[in-house]
Parts: structure tokens; C-alpha cells; sequence
């Protein structure tokens, strides 16, 4: 390979220059949000076009990434799971690794360095799997502001664990029980507070969704796990992937990874969806599977809702996934047909979960299960030569308990 060819090939790629200044990714995206945040949404906007190029933010937000977050991650080579599946190399990018257990830490980080200057004290939330609460809350008490994360009554008994290291870290946990009361009512009530009190308080939103703009801040906040990646893979193959697997609620973790790589029409892309327990039974969370286009929360986008538009109920093992509506940029490389959306179910994400366990030795998350679970798919489709990239978003600390009801019944012993 020579020099020049390296060169251009280690330059990550132009993505298309989106969203448009309205926030719009083609038809989809927007501003749809009450009066009363428009200025507080407008300010930001501005506040972040300044800080992509204010050197003294960019110097500040890669120190504290690497320093105290533990970027880069690594790109790990999944020798035994390869071995197994007898497909494709498969390797992992390690964003499990990361202070706090997840990727999420990568946004919370950025958006706190714009609270601080925006001048807001009071930081607000919402999660659902607990992740990004504990990334919110961790920085917030970094930076010494006070911290509420609004989270469904169901999330909080299935995440304990996480609402536990939220309130060490000083924040306020409020249970929200209206509804389903998981992941899109947290939003819900963290919106009112927001309303509220816009003013004091910066809202650090989770995912590459809600109104503009989130999906676009959130997406650039989190490039950095495909630009790594990208540099990792060339460095030890010489060449990039056919194939990278993400898993998608929002679309934070995925669209981060795929980004950087819009423009390589050679790599493939999987975004895999919460399938729950399939998608004749309709409870499951994957919007491109029978979904229709709406309104949800700030965005237009792809969601569940039934002929009256009202949303439909979902459900999925890993809380992270089981929301109504996806991020606005993937609707669009949806429709593109630039990126792949397929989903798994319950059974074949613990199936994902137990397996990398056994054979690697890393506990996923539930929400990065359902990537693997693609991967055990494709991996033995391909040739030995092949390369796949799975991005392992978060470590499963979080899920054992839950995992084991499923795995190991009630009883805690392995069900025959």
C-alpha cells in the first residue's frame, strides 16, 4: 500500500453535511418543541456552532477524554468468538472500557463543558438502562452543578443498581410512574422540568434524538468512537471493515461508529433494533419493523403508534432499547438505504449476552447483546478474510441480576 494511498485512507471520511440549519436530516428531524424552549433550543445551537471551533472547548473536552473518561478505547480482536463462529474477524470496540461502563460518558462530557458556558447550575436528565444517568451525574459532579435524572418506576427496580451509583455520585433520582413508565415518560417529565426552570438549567438529553439540536450534538459528541475505530482497524489490518454492527435505541452508540464511515460505499452497516418477544406479538421496540412516520418528543421521525397516532406500548430485556421512536438521522439513512435496520429478539440478545461471557470473557450490556447477536448471524456468512466491527457500548454490570432471572430462573440455578 503506498504512502499517499495510506494517508487519504487513515483521513476520516466527509459525512453528507447534515442536518440543514432547521435541524432537518431530509424529511426527518426538526424543531417540534413548546414556545418557551425555542429560545433556550436557539441559544444552545449557537452556543455549540462556537464551540466546534473554539480551540481552548475542543483542547479542553480531549483532555478531559482522555484524562479522565480513559480514551481512546480499545479495538479488540475477538480471537476465540471468531474461532467459534468460523466467519469473519470480528472485533470489538471496547467503549465498555470507559469511566462510568458505557459511551454515554462521551456526550454527558461535552454537553456539561457547553452548560458551563451557558452559565447553567442546574443539569437535568433522563435514562432509561441507567447509563446515561450515571454519566450525567458523574459530571455534573465533576463540575460541581446540581444534578435531577428523571426515570421510569420499572427502569429503576430493573436497573437498582444504577439509581444506587446516581445518588452516590449526588444526584436526585425522581421515579416517574405515569404511563409505561419507562424510557419515554422520563423524557416526558424531564421536558416539563426543563420548561420549568430554562432559565437555570441545561438538559443533557441521552440520545441522538429529541429536537434539533440533539440529534446533530450528540451525533458529533460521540464521532469519536468511529474515528478511533477507523484509525485502530487501519493500523492492524491496513484497511477498513466490510461490516459494522451497532445496536439502536436512540441511536447514540451506532451513530457514532457508522459516521465517520458514511462515505466508504465498501462498509456496511447494521443497526440492530430491540426485537423484545418478536414482532407479531407487538411487544417489542423496533420502530423500522412495521413503525410509521410521526412526532415524538421534539422530532419527526420513524416510531410506534397505532392508526390513531397515539404511541404504542413496547418492551424490551434491555431498558435501553424499549423506547417508541428512533433518532432522526437514522430515519434518513434508512430511507437512504445507506445503512441496514434489522432487530433481535430477547431470547437471541441473552443468548449474546451468555455467549461472549463464556467465550471471551466480557459481560455486555443487554443493549450491546442485541449487536452481538447480529454478529453470530453474519459472522459465519462471511469469509475468514472479512472484517467486522461490533461496537460493545457498555459493560453488563447493570444487567446480571435481571440477566440471571432469565437464564437461571428465580432460583438462581440454570434452567434445564
Amino acid at each position: 500500500m503506498s504512502d499517499s494511498t495510506t494517508t487519504e485512507m487513515q483521513m476520516p471520511a466527509t459525512a453528507p453535511v447534515l442536518p440543514d440549519a432547521g435541524g432537518h436530516f431530509g424529511s426527518y428531524g426538526g424543531m417540534f418543541v413548546p414556545e418557551t424552549l425555542m429560545a433556550a433550543l436557539t441559544e444552545l445551537t449557537e452556543e455549540y456552532e462556537r464551540a466546534k471551533v473554539d480551540p481552548a472547548f475542543q483542547l479542553e473536552l480531549e483532555q478531559l477524554l482522555h484524562d479522565y473518561v480513559g480514551r481512546p478505547t480499545p479495538l479488540y480482536f475477538a480471537e476465540r468468538w471468531t474461532e467459534k463462529l468460523g466467519g469473519a474477524k470480528i472485533f470489538l470496540k471496547r467503549e465498555d472500557l470507559l469511566h462510568t461502563g458505557a459511551h454515554k460518558i462521551n456526550n454527558a462530557l461535552g454537553q456539561i463543558l457547553l452548560a458551563k458556558r451557558l452559565g447553567k447550575k442546574r443539569i437535568i436528565a433522563e435514562t432509561g438502562a441507567g447509563q446515561h444517568g450515571v454519566a450525567t451525574a458523574t459530571v455534573a459532579a465533576r463540575f460541581g452543578m446540581e444534578c435531577v435524572v428523571y426515570m421510569g418506576a420499572v427502569d429503576m427496580e430493573r436497573q437498582a443498581l444504577n439509581v444506587t451509583r446516581m445518588r452516590l455520585l449526588g444526584a436526585e433520582v425522581r421515579a416517574v410512574t405515569a404511563g409505561q413508565a419507562t424510557l419515554k415518560e422520563a423524557v416526558n417529565e424531564a421536558m416539563r422540568d426543563w420548561v420549568t426552570n430554562v432559565r437555570t438549567t441545561h438538559y443533557i438529553l441521552g440520545s441522538a434524538l429529541g429536537s434539533h439540536p440533539y440529534p446533530m450534538m450528540v451525533r458529533d459528541f460521540h464521532r469519536v468512537i468511529g474515528i478511533e475505530a477507523r484509525l485502530q482497524i487501519l493500523e492492524r489490518e491496513e484497511r477498513l471493515p466490510d461490516l459494522l454492527v451497532a445496536c439502536v435505541g436512540g441511536g447514540s452508540n451506532s451513530i457514532g461508529l457508522f459516521h465517520p464511515f458514511l462515505k466508504d460505499a465498501g462498509v456496511r452497516m447494521i443497526g440492530v433494533e430491540a426485537g423484545g418477544h418478536g414482532i407479531r406479538t407487538g411487544e417489542h421496540a423496533a420502530r423500522f419493523q412495521g413503525g410509521k412516520l410521526g412526532v415524538l418528543q421534539g422530532t419527526k421521525t420513524w416510531l410506534l403508534a397505532d392508526d390513531d397516532g397515539q404511541i404504542q406500548l413496547t418492551h424490551s430485556v434491555s431498558a435501553g432499547l424499549d423506547y417508541a421512536a428512533v433518532g432522526p438521522e437514522h430515519a434518513y439513512l434508512k430511507e437512504q438505504g445507506r445503512v441496514e435496520y434489522t432487530y433481535a429478539t430477547d431470547d437471541e440478545a441473552l443468548d449474546g449476552f451468555q455467549e461472549l461471557s463464556h467465550v471471551e470473557g466480557i459481560i455486555p450490556a443487554l443493549e450491546s447483546s442485541h449487536a452481538l447477536a447480529e454478529v453470530k448471524k453474519q459472522a459465519p456468512k462471511m469469509s475468514k478474510d472479512d472484517i467486522i466491527i461490533c461496537n460493545l457500548s457498555g459493560r453488563g454490570d447493570k444487567d446480571v441480576e435481571q440477566a440471571a432471572k432469565y437464564i437461571f430462573g428465580e432460583s438462581g440455578k440454570k434452567e434445564s
